[in-house]
């Protein structure tokens, strides 16, 4: 039973921890917290549903238009609502996310209507059983697909140019910004593979959930966030570690009784962590003003 439940804590963890490491990547370059970033999650759910009809019901396929196409949305509202903003008071930047998410659960509301819809059948949802413990097969490919893709996205931090500019970035914006590199860049590519991560993840949960709706961002937003305050804002392996550990909390809080409580979970969590450790298991104190 006991190894039933990290199985399912660690399926849930592994989406959150996807759509965290958008928030934590973004914060660390331009301390900003995109509350906008649920909701590109909603719409790559969304994508990956139109897209299923499009590619006959190819999961890899579907994955691959949803994480392209919010990409690409995920740029254009950096662009858009974000970077005329970034010179400009903290306040008014933050209040743009939140216009942003507003904006898009209310166009998928009008364009799809309010209620749940159900994901296509795309994976064939097979059942095993180990002793006592069982798996499906969804779930092996939801921990294996966000394991490469945190995976990659910590060799492109690591080892690639790009990567190495947004490590660059995180330290000193302005220095950065000094030393040649481009930071209007970075920033984009920031979002894009943040934006990419939440609609991977936007897929996935559609799938493990079968249903899809217009508000289906903001609670799993808000946890995702917790989740990257709890491993470290700021900090990549912090947001895995953070969406790991609060998979496996709300899990294993239903599993003792629970459930009526499950959102809470997360948030005792957040107050827990920020009067405990206020920077996160794996966070650092910052040493400049923010």
């Amino acid at each position: 039973m006991l190894i039933q439940q990290i199985i399912n804590g660690l399926t849930l963890g592994a989406t959150y921890a996807l759509i965290a490491l958008g928030y934590t990547m973004v914060y660390g370059i331009i301390q900003l917290i995109n509350f906008a970033h649920g909701d590109i999650f909603m719409i790559g759910a969304f994508i990956g549903v139109a897209a299923a009809s499009i590619f006959f019901h190819n999961f890899f396929l579907i994955l691959i238009a949803a994480m392209l196409a919010c990409t690409v949305l995920g740029v254009t509202i950096e662009r858009v609502a974000y970077r005329p903003l970034r010179r400009a008071n903290r306040l008014n930047a933050l209040i743009s996310t939140i216009g942003v998410s507003i904006f898009l659960e209310t166009f998928m509301t009008v364009f799809k209507g309010p209620q749940p819809i159900g994901f296509p059948h795309v994976l064939n949802n097979a059942t095993y059983r180990l002793g006592h413990t069982e798996f499906s097969s969804i779930q092996i490919i939801i921990l294996l697909v966000s394991i490469l893709l945190m995976v990659g996205l910590q060799g492109i931090v690591r080892y690639t140019k790009t990567g190495k500019a947004m490590r660059a970035a995180s330290e000193d914006y302005d220095t950065a910004s000094l030393m040649g590199i481009n930071i209007n860049r970075v920033i984009s590519f920031t979002f894009a593979i943040g934006s990419a991560l939440a609609a991977a993840g936007g897929v996935l949960v559609g799938i493990y959930f079968n249903s899809v709706d217009p508000y289906m961002g903001v609670m799993v937003g808000l946890k995702a966030f917790v989740a990257a305050v709890l491993g470290g804002i700021g900090n990549i392996p912090g947001a895995m570690l953070g969406g790991m550990i609060l998979g496996l909390a709300e899990v294993f809080g239903v599993a003792a009784g629970f459930s009526s409580y499950k959102d809470a979970i997360a948030f005792t969590l957040l107050i827990v962590i920020l009067l405990v450790r206020p920077t996160g298991l794996l966070g650092r104190p910052l040493q400049r003003k923010v």
